[in-house]
Formats: C-alpha cells, structure tokens, sequence
C-alpha cells in the first residue's frame, strides 16, 4: 500500500482518503491558482499509525521519495548545505475541523540551515525568528502544550528536538496523527457528529514566509460576509506575520482591506482569485493566504461557514446569479437557518449598562455568567449557561467553547480561532473587545449580556429586539411555496415541504 500521494491537480482520490484540505488545494492547482509545492500523507496512514503506535512498514522510504520532489519542484534541499527547504506540516481530516489538531511549521530548521537560511536571505534575525517558531510548534505538537523553547531544552522528558530535518518530519507527522485523538478533537467531532474512526491526512508543503519582509504578510478571507452575506471580500490580514499569528487571534489585525493601500497587486489577484473559487465551487468560499516579497499563494480552500442570515442571503444570492439553481438554494437552507435568522440583538435603551464593545463575530444574543477558563466554563454550565471569556482562545478551550453559552475575547479579529469556531457551533460571539478593569472587571461569574450583531457587551440581562426577517428569507420561502403547491403559516413547515417534494424528486 502507498501512504503518501504528490499533491497535484491530477489527483482524483477523494477527501475520506485525502482530506478536506488536501482536496481544496487540488481544486486550486486545476484553475491554476498558486499552491506551495508538497504532498499528502493519506488518512489511511494515520490509521495505521494510531492502530500500531508507529509509522507503517515502508513508509520512510516513501516519505523520503516525496521530500525529494519537492526538492526538485523548489531547487532546495531538505536538511542538507545551500539553499534550505522548509516544510509545514498541517493536519486535513476529511472533515474540517478548524484548529482542533497539531500544525508545526517551519520544519527542516536546523542549526546548520538555520545559518544557511541566514546566509541566503542577508537577514539573521529572520533566520532565528524562523528557527524559534519552529521550536515553538514542534514543542506545542509533540508535547500537546504551548511552549517557547530554545535549543535543546527538553519537549518532553525523554526527548529534545532533533536537529536531524528527517527525525523532525518523522516525529512532526506522528504527533499530528496521535492530535486526532486529543480532547479538544474529540469533543468537536462529538458536537458536530464526525466519526472517531476516519483519522486525518497531514498535507506537507514547502514554507511561504509571510513574515520575510516588509512585502509579506497573511490573511484569511471570505468571498462573502460571513455574518451578512454582503457579497464583497472579508477577512484579516497581517502584514509581516506568518499565518498562525492571524487565527490564533493573539496578535490584533488589520482589516482585509487594508491590502488594497499595503499590496495592491496581492489585493488584486487575491479579489480575482476569490471569483474564480466561487465560480468553480458555485457556493462562497474560504481561503487561507500567505504572500512573500508581494508573490501570493494560496494555503486552504473550502465552502464558507455563515451565519443563519447570511446563509440564507447568500443561497437566494447565487440563485438570484444564475450560479445555482432556486431548487438547489432551497437545499442549502435548512430549518434551524431560518429559526436562528431572527437574530436577536440587545434593545436600544440608555438605561443598557455597556461594558465594552468589539467585533460581532456570530450573531446572536447569549446571555450568561462569566466563566473565565475551560474548566470553569465546564463546571458552571451544569447549573446554567456561562459565556466563556478570554484574552483569546485556542484549540485548548475546546471543551469549554462547546459548553459555554457565548464567547467574549480581548483578542482578535473576525477570523479568529474564537470567531471560527463560534460560528461552527453556532454560538454568539464578540472577539477583539477590550475588557474593563477596577471595579468594572469582570469577575467570575458576574452576568453578562454578548450581542454577537452589534459587538456589544452589557452587564446583567437587559431587554432584547428581534429584527424582522429580511428580503432574502421571504423570497427564499415564496420559492418554497411553488415548489411545494402549500403555503403553511410558519416559515419552517413552508421550508421542510419544499425540501420533502425536491427530495421526493431525486
């Protein structure tokens, strides 16, 4: 059996074999979009691997099969003198489950090419910048915590990082696979009801180094408003960081439109790519981004997430385009998307006590006592809903994300881990708002208010508005109703008919 396949337009396996990331890279090399070069180790590997406890028989030769052509495809070498290769090694289970397993990046940094990469680029800092975040996310990997480390301090007791790039990419790929079987992993596939048997690919590329220089950067864009729908790009975008700093939401972002003024030939073949990518999906779409001295290319691609209002928008949108057929827009909308489109928001009134005001990053109101960690968040929810506040969140949180109510963070922007994953659960949240102090400090809890619309944040309970259902949603049922020949008075009995007739249909 071959565990490990190039990553190439000419792949036909599918996502169960390739994973969901894998798969979305493929669908960009074929319309011809920038794609670093790599390889993909398939799920069928990791399954091994987590059956055995090892990497399967035959697979060294294999992997170092793949790291050479890589080699030739980027006129580096992995580990060895000249001009170093460096490798990310990112997880893909055939369901996307956004930041719940390990990613080490800047793999194949060892001492001696570490000073190789120095000595290329005239920049040493970068070169040790570059070494340090690969230490940090081997550690974070191999040792499941978050760490900074230098060289040779000890990941785990019985272990340093090698300084060997193939004992790098070895371990890097084990930890990956064993990360499917983390509690975070495990809780959002229960939320979200994915298999535990399936494993992740792990997709392994050559570096893009968005924190090179004053010319490099990278983002996380929407070909559409995820909270709207509005059909205009959305994201964040950091100039000089690598991809990681913009999701992980510890470091504040700049509006994706801000690349327009910073790198408007970036800006250009991102907002021409992102038009290509809907068109080839026929459904709005999510990229993740990385540009090096103003070359752009291309890390993720997959379908958006939206909120219920926007997902309606956006399917009666596509209709309205002729992308997609009215039939195949009502499909796309479900029941609960039409009881959540609705959305609450907190009534104006001076009398609201506001306590600090950020990114609505899912709509929605929730309304709860604040819990300040996971644990807490955990042991709270048992007796009544909490909002989880952070300074930011990480995959670590997991457990308490999916136990809270709401989600407030200090930190970060609309494509943050928060945001993405408020949006997965379909929980209101509010991200990037900065939290009182003295007396106003929010303290264990204390109950608050999270209007995931408006961004706002109030203490205790004050009253709520429901906003009306927009065009989008009355068009979408009048469709329902002539597809169905029924017209039942409440918008989800029209919805279902017009479903229970189009599948009847096939």
């Amino acid at each position: 059996m071959k565990w490990i396949r190039p990553l190439s337009a000419e792949a036909e396996e599918s996502a169960e074999v390739l994973g969901a990331k894998a798969r979305g890279l493929v669908a960009l090399q074929r319309l011809g979009l920038p794609v670093p070069p790599g390889f993909v180790v398939t799920t069928e590997a990791c399954r091994a691997f987590l059956r055995n406890g090892h990497l399967p028989d035959g697979f060294t030769s294999e992997l170092a099969d793949a790291i050479r052509d890589v080699e030739a495809a980027t006129g580096r070498r992995f580990g060895g003198p000249g001009r170093p290769l460096v490798v990310s090694v990112r997880s893909g289970a055939a369901v996307s489950m956004p930041g719940m397993m390990d990613t080490v990046l800047n793999l194949g940094l060892t001492a001696e090419t570490t000073a190789a990469l120095a000595a290329e680029t005239g920049d040493a800092r970068f070169a040790h910048a570059a070494r340090q975040r690969f230490l940090s996310t081997f550690a974070a990997a191999t040792a499941d915590v978050d760490a900074n480390v230098s060289d040779g301090i000890a990941v785990r007791d019985d272990a340093t990082v090698p300084d060997d790039a193939a004992r790098q990419l070895e371990r890097a790929l084990g930890a990956v696979f064993s990360s499917w079987h983390t509690e975070r992993a495990r809780t959002y596939r229960e939320l979200h009801d994915v298999p535990h048997d399936l494993g992740t690919a792990v997709v392994v590329q050559a570096m893009v180094f968005g924190n090179r220089d004053a010319h490099s950067g990278s983002g996380v864009a929407f070909s559409r408003n995820p909270n709207t729908g509005e059909n205009a790009p959305y994201g964040d975008v950091l100039f000089g960081h690598q991809g990681d700093d913009v999701v992980s939401g510890r470091t504040r972002t700049r509006p994706l439109l801000d690349l327009a003024e910073h790198a408007p030939t970036v800006w250009a073949a991102l907002r021409t790519a992102l038009w290509r990518i809907e068109e080839s999906l026929r459904d709005a779409c999510y990229v993740e981004f990385t540009f090096q001295g103003g070359e752009l290319w291309f890390l993720q691609c997959r379908p958006a997430r939206f909120s219920a209002a926007a997902a309606v928008r956006v399917a009666t949108d596509l209709a309205d385009a002729g992308t997609i057929t009215r039939e195949a827009a009502l499909l796309r909308v479900t029941p609960l998307h039409l009881r959540h489109a609705r959305t609450p928001r907190i009534a104006p009134s001076p009398d609201v006590d506001v306590l600090t005001r950020g990114v609505g990053a899912c709509p929605g109101v929730a309304v709860g006592r604040v819990a300040t960690t996971a644990e807490t968040a955990l042991r709270m929810a048992a007796t009544g809903p909490v909002v989880l506040v952070r300074p930011e969140t990480s995959p670590h949180d997991m457990p308490g994300l999916a136990a809270a109510t709401g989600i407030l963070t200090a930190r970060g922007g609309p494509t943050s881990h928060a945001a993405v994953v408020a949006r997965a659960l379909g929980k209101p949240a509010v991200v990037g708002a900065p939290l009182p102090t003295g007396d106003r400090a929010l303290r264990e809890g204390t109950l608050i208010t999270v209007d995931g619309t408006t961004g706002t944040v109030a203490l205790g309970a004050p009253p709520l508005t429901t906003t009306e259902p927009d065009a989008a949603v009355e068009r979408l049922l009048t469709w329902a109703d002539t597809v169905s020949g029924t017209h039942p008075p409440e918008p989800e009995p029209r919805l279902a008919a017009a479903h229970a007739v189009l599948r009847d249909a096939g």
